[in-house]
Parts: C-alpha cells; structure tokens; sequence
C-alpha cells in the first residue's frame, strides 16, 4: 500500500516539479536585462515553490537555528550534502540571504531554470579534474558574494551522500572563500533525511519523508584563523546534531 500511495503523489509532484522549472525559467529570462538582484528574487521564488511542489509528496521540512542570523546579508554555510533536494531547502529557507552555490559545470546546461541560475546568478561552475580551475571559480564567487554581502553555501563532502552517512570534509574549498570573503561569518549546517526524497531519483517519491535542518551559531572570523580547525569544528558540530536526531528519532 506503501507503495502504491508513493506512487499516487509522484505524479502530481513530478508534474509540478516540471511545470514550475519551465515557468520559473521563462519568468527569469524576463528578469535577467533587469539586473542580477532580479533574477535572484525569481529563482528565490522558484526554490520557495519547489519545497513546496515536494509537499505534495508529504514531504516536510524541519528547521530549527533560522533565528540565530540575520535574514539579510551574507554569510558562508558550510553544510553536509545528502541530495539534490538541499539546494532548495537552502534556496527557499534563505532567499533574501541570496545563497551561492559551487557546482559542476556540466550541470549548467539543459535544465530549465537550475542551469539558467547556475549560470547567471554568481555561483561557481567548476571543471571536473581542474583543480586550478575549481579554486579560481570559487575565490571568484566568494569575492562576489563579499563585494554584494551575498551568501556562499559550501558542501565540504564534494558530493551527496546517496544513503545519508557523513563522508570526508576537504579543506579546499572553504579555505578559499575564507580568504576571499574575510568579512562573512560561518554558519555549520546540518541536513539529515532530504537523501530519502532523491533515493530513487524521484520515481517514487517516497510519501511522508521528513527532513530535518539545523543552522548553528555564527562562527565570527578572527585574524590568523585555520580553515582546518574550523572546518572540523563545523564537521563535528554537524556529525553531533545528526547523532542527535537519529537517537531522538528512529525515522530522522
């Protein structure tokens, strides 16, 4: 029956995943000779919708920490990353913080709105195998993100955790952006569950998933600071709050 019922809500969901992804995309090739700040509002819309669209799927989402920052400006969110799904949950929870992403080049191309906005909207668009590449990319977007007082959202893991486990941090990336945004504080982040939504790459969607988001304290930046340290206090702070939910929560 399970199944059944999982099924019944993919297809309104995925229907509305498309249909949103195709009017988003015409409302943002409409905002983009208006400027940037525009067409980050119309993608801010879309991942706002997006959550929404994956509720038909009864899918939730859980947040707690919102009210430690502040709902304007920019900060660096250095997160776990268990699927597709947490761009928007980020999107959509931080839209006036207009969050920055660092992705792989290939995905900028043949998905309506998602590769429009990776490239227009200041994210970092990063060559397999180029590490030279992939580092100027990302000082780049973080020296943007400092110049606009925008949000940078870094996925230390490189890739999504398919069943939900915490893989490796590397310190590449976030040492880059602490170097070119000196001013933005850090935020550890914590994801668990949203691995569920994409487990079969949403054919179904499973019903009811419950996903769980937590934003730590701001980290403020001090001279001198290591990335290393601070990037294995974000990896233990984010290992303990999912240790959390899953002994508090046998389906988190």
């Amino acid at each position: 029956m399970k199944r059944i019922r999982d099924w019944l809500t993919t297809i309104p969901t995925v229907a509305a995943f498309g249909l949103a992804l195709g009017v988003f995309h015409l409302i943002a090739l409409a905002a983009l000779p208006f400027g940037k700040r525009p067409f980050e509002k119309v993608m801010a819309a879309l991942q706002r919708t997006l959550i929404s669209v994956f509720a038909i799927s009864g899918v939730r989402v859980d947040t707690k920490g919102r009210d430690g920052f502040a709902p304007t400006g920019g900060y660096i969110f250095v997160s776990n990353h268990q699927s597709m799904f947490d761009v928007p949950i980020f999107g959509g929870l931080l839209g006036h913080n207009y969050p920055k992403y660092v992705a792989k080049s290939e995905l900028a191309k043949g998905i309506p709105s998602i590769s429009l906005n990776l490239r227009h909207g200041g994210n970092a668009l990063i060559e397999r195998g180029d590490r030279k590449q992939a580092i100027d990319a990302i000082r780049e977007m973080a020296a943007e993100a400092e110049r606009r007082d925008v949000s940078v959202v870094i996925f230390p893991e490189g890739t999504r955790a398919r069943i939900g486990e915490l893989g490796n941090f590397r310190v590449g990336g976030l040492a880059a952006i602490m170097e070119e945004a000196p001013n933005l504080e850090i935020i550890p982040t914590a994801i668990d569950g949203s691995w569920r939504v994409f487990q079969r790459n949403m054919f179904p969607v499973p019903y009811g998933a419950a996903v769980h988001v937590r934003f730590g304290e701001p980290i403020a930046r001090v001279r001198g600071e290591s990335p290393t340290e601070i990037l294995e206090r974000c990896r233990v702070w984010i290992d303990e709050t999912i240790d959390e939910w899953r002994s508090g929560d046998a389906s988190a």
